[in-house]
C-alpha cells in the first residue's frame, strides 16, 4: 500500500527539519547534538545520524573553493555510505548492512555526496550511480520528493538540480519519461501575481492544503537551482545586477497582456530573478537577515538560510544584495561564526557565502577555513601546481568536467554560492 499523503508530509517536514539543522540558531530539540560514535574520515564530532553525508559533501566543496584538498580518508568515508543501488542515506553506521530503498535514501543526501564527489574529482563511478539513482527516483512532474515516490519539493529539485550541474550536466535534459524538466517542477513551486505583493517570486517547499507558502528556505534553495547552479558558486565580475521582481503590472491598452491573477515567470532565469527579487527585499526589510523558516513566528536569525541567500543572489550576479547580506553575517556582534564554530556544515555554508560575496573566508570568524579543516581528517599539503594537474586530470577522467560552467558564467558572471574559473574546466575563485 502507497504511504499516505499525510505521511508523505511528516517525511517531507523530517527532511525540512533536517536541513534546518544547518541553518537556524538552534537545532529543534528532536535533533539535538549527541557525541558521535567514531567514523574514521568523518567530518565533525556530533551526532552524523541526520546530517553526515550532508556536512562531509558541503565541508568538501567549501575547502575546494578555497584550495585545499580534503584527506583521502575522508573522501573514502563519504564514498563508501553509497547504497549499492547508487543512494545515500543520511548516515549509515554500518556499511555492511544493505540500505532500504523504500525509506532508507533520500534525495537530499545523494545530490550533496553527488556534488562532494564531483568536486573532489576521482571519484566518477561513485557520481554516475548517483547520478543514475537521481533519474531512477524522478518523479512525473520533473522535480523529486524527499524519498523515493515522495511527491516533489522545491528543496529536494533543487538540490538535485545541483547534483547535475557540478557533474557538468545540463540539468534541463534530466527529464522524466513525461517529458518534463526539473525546471519545471521548480517552477511550479514559485508564488505568483496571485500572491501577497511581498511574497512573489518567493517560493514554497510544499502545497500546504494546495496553496503555496512563502518559505526563505526553500526560496533561497529554488533560486540558486533555477540559475542552474549547484553549492559552489564564485564571486561574480562585471558589477552588481538588480534583480528584477516578477512584472505583475496590469496595461489595460494591452488586449493581450496576461491578468496579473496567477501570472509566473515564464522559465528559470526569470524565476532565478523574481526569486532573487525576493530574497533581496526580505533581507533588507529585516537588517539583512533571514529568520527561521521552520517556526515563521521567530525572530530569531536564521544563519545557515541567510548565507544561502547569498549564494543565490550572486549567482544571478546581484552583488550588491549579496554584500549587504554577507556584511550582517560577518559582524561578530550577530553571532553567526560562535553560531558555526565546531561544525563542519556550518561553517562550510559561511564559507562558501564568503566566496559568492567576493569575502576572504580567512578573515571572518578569525578564520573559518582553519576552523573548517580542524573539524576533519588533517587535509593534504596546500596544492601546488602538479598537485592541481593531477587533480584535474581525474577530474577529466571521470567523465564529469564542469565545462556547462563556462557558458552560464557568460551569463551570470560566475555563478552561485559554490564555483570557477582558467585554464582548467574546473577552475577554483
Amino acid at each position: 500500500m502507497a504511504p499516505s499523503p499525510a505521511v508523505h508530509a511528516r517525511r517531507g517536514a523530517a527532511a525540512l527539519a533536517t536541513a534546518a539543522l544547518l541553518s537556524a540558531a538552534a537545532a529543534p530539540a528532536a535533533f539535538a547534538d549527541s557525541p558521535s560514535p567514531a567514523a574514521p574520515g568523518l567530518y565533525g564530532t556530533t551526532n552524523p545520524q541526520f546530517d553526515g553525508v550532508f556536512r562531509q559533501s558541503l565541508a568538501f566543496i567549501a575547502q575546494d573553493s578555497v584550495g585545499v584538498t580534503p584527506a583521502t580518508s575522508a573522501v573514502d568515508w563519504l564514498a563508501g555510505q553509497q547504497c549499492a543501488d547508487g543512494g545515500f542515506a543520511g548516515y549509515r553506521a554500518d556499511t555492511g548492512t544493505a540500505c532500504d530503498a523504500k525509506k532508507g535514501e533520500f534525495t537530499d543526501a545523494t545530490a550533496a555526496a553527488v556534488q562532494g564527489l564531483a568536486t573532489v574529482g576521482g571519484r566518477g563511478a561513485e557520481v554516475k550511480k548517483g547520478l543514475d539513482w537521481l533519474k531512477a527516483t524522478q518523479n512525473e512532474d520533473g522535480g523529486w520528493g524527499a524519498q523515493p515516490g515522495n511527491p516533489s519539493n522545491a528543496n529536494s529539485t533543487a538540490t538535485a538540480i545541483g547534483a547535475y550541474a557540478a557533474a557538468g550536466q545540463d540539468p534541463a535534459k534530466a527529464t522524466a519519461k513525461s517529458g518534463k524538466s526539473p525546471y519545471d517542477a521548480l517552477l511550479a513551486f514559485q508564488l505568483g501575481c496571485d500572491a501577497k505583493e511581498g511574497e512573489r517570486g518567493a517560493f514554497a517547499y510544499l502545497p500546504q492544503k494546495g496553496q503555496l507558502l512563502a518559505n526563505d528556505l526553500a526560496s533561497a534553495a529554488a533560486t540558486l537551482a533555477a540559475s542552474g547552479k549547484g553549492y559552489l558558486v564564485g564571486h561574480p565580475s562585471g558589477g552588481d545586477k538588480a534583480p528584477k521582481p516578477l512584472d505583475c503590472a496590469k496595461d489595460e491598452g494591452d488586449k493581450d497582456h496576461k491578468s496579473d491573477k496567477g501570472d509566473k515567470a515564464e522559465n528559470a532565469a526569470a524565476a532565478a530573478d523574481a526569486g532573487s527579487a525576493y530574497l533581496a527585499a526580505k533581507l533588507g526589510g529585516n537588517g539583512q537577515h533571514l529568520t527561521s523558516a521552520m517556526d515563521p513566528k521567530s525572530d530569531k536569525p536564521d544563519f545557515g538560510a541567510t548565507a544561502d541567500a547569498v549564494a543565490a543572489l550572486a549567482a544571478g550576479g546581484h552583488t550588491d544584495a549579496a554584500g549587504k547580506a554577507m556584511s550582517w553575517l560577518r559582524d561578530d556582534k550577530n553571532g553567526a561564526a560562535a553560531w558555526a564554530k565546531g561544525d563542519p556544515g556550518k561553517l562550510a555554508k559561511l564559507i562558501l557565502a564568503a566566496k559568492a560575496s567576493g569575502t576572504d573566508p580567512r578573515t571572518v570568524g578569525g578564520d573559518l577555513v582553519q576552523q573548517l579543516d580542524e573539524t576533519g581528517p588533517k587535509p593534504e599539503a596546500a596544492a601546488d601546481t602538479s598537485k592541481k594537474d593531477e587533480k584535474e586530470k581525474k577530474k577529466d577522467d571521470s567523465g564529469f568536467g564542469v565545462w556547462w560552467f563556462v557558458g552560464v558564467c557568460l551569463v551570470a558572471g560566475i555563478g552561485v554560492g559554490f564555483l570557477l574559473s582558467g585554464r582548467k574546466k574546473n577552475p577554483k575563485p
